[in-house]
């Protein structure tokens, strides 16, 4: 998921903050003020994931884009490789239509999928294809969904699918990712280890710390920034009663539109990386009710915070999380 300065992201217009997002598997972020970090059988039901659109139509394969994004170049039916965001929050990978098109598949021959998005859901098409790979991963054969061209210059995005035992190595200096088998090998000096919960989501879960208090996080590569529900809001709402607020308008994939307020965190912590100042935008989104995580604090964590780390790694089959702050 991703957020850019457009009219198909979160732009200012008359006070209010407008965001666009197709989802497959993660949540909706918006335009943050820059955070400081500191060391411290049926239809297939895709998990949800947020891109934006229009963006640059160029990218060296391992950049990340302009608004934070992980792009991964993707060989599909051994052609290409095309460029596909890397999304976390994604448990399925899915295409464009021009994807589609260099790989000359019919896209009027498999049913249409259900679609999940974090305002609601659609029905969308689907091509199958008999493999999707990039460095150790290959999956196949796979169902991928057809979505609107609004990633960026990006031609889809890398869900989860087939990384139970993987481990990717995100380098931010230097633009530079690696998918590989985990050799189950512990964090290396200097990084912070960050333990998955256990959950029955499919997703990346762990335990953050929001203004001291322990919240689930769910993290999410495919999103530019950073999204709260409700009931992280109500636990809050001494710390914020002085804030302002913007007035956030999330639009998902199934062209609903859902009302959130977004105004700046004092202090969140991540297996001791502290992050002050993101922008989170908080609202009763259909993402957070999909996930059973509507009544309890929860917070999808973007690319705004993880962004700010040195290097990332995510080790599937260790289930860890490993941070190496910058210095």
């Amino acid at each position: 998921m991703t957020h850019t300065r457009t009219t198909s992201c979160p732009t200012i217009w008359s006070g209010r903050r407008l965001l666009a997002a197709l989802w497959l598997g993660a949540a909706a972020s918006l335009q943050a003020t820059e955070p400081v970090a500191q060391t411290a059988g049926a239809p297939d039901e895709l998990a949800e994931v947020v891109v934006r659109a229009p963006e640059p139509r160029y990218v060296a394969p391992t950049q990340r884009d302009r608004i934070g994004r992980i792009w991964v170049p993707v060989l599909i039916n051994d052609k290409g490789p095309f460029r596909l965001v890397l999304d976390s929050g994604a448990t399925h990978s899915a295409v464009i239509s021009r994807v589609a098109e260099d790989l000359m598949i019919p896209t009027n021959i498999e049913p249409p999928v259900l679609l999940r998005g974090v305002t609601g859901t659609a029905i969308v098409p689907a091509i199958r294809v008999d493999s999707v790979s990039v460095g150790d991963l290959y999956v196949g054969p796979a169902l991928l969904p057809l979505v609107a061209d609004a990633f960026g210059g990006a031609e889809g995005l890398l869900g989860t699918q087939g990384m139970e035992d993987k481990r990717i190595y995100v380098d931010f200096r230097n633009d530079f990712i690696n998918i590989s088998r985990s050799r189950n090998q512990r964090a290396a000096s200097g990084f912070l280890t960050v333990p998955f919960l256990k959950n029955g989501l499919r997703l990346i879960v762990v335990e953050a710390m929001v203004s001291g208090a322990p919240v689930r996080a769910i993290i999410d590569t495919g999103a530019q920034t950073t999204v709260g529900n409700t009931a992280l809001k109500a636990m809050l709402e001494s710390r914020l009663r002085n804030r302002s607020f913007t007035n956030d308008t999330i639009l998902g994939a199934t062209g609903d539109r859902q009302p959130g307020e977004g105004t700046p965190i004092p202090h969140i912590e991540l297996g001791g990386l502290a992050i002050r100042n993101a922008h989170v935008t908080f609202g009763e989104m259909h993402i957070f009710e999909r996930w059973k995580l509507g009544r309890e604090p929860a917070i999808l964590i973007g690319m705004d915070v993880l962004g700010l780390a040195d290097t990332l790694i995510i080790d599937y089959r260790r289930r860890e999380l490993h941070l190496k702050p910058r210095r």
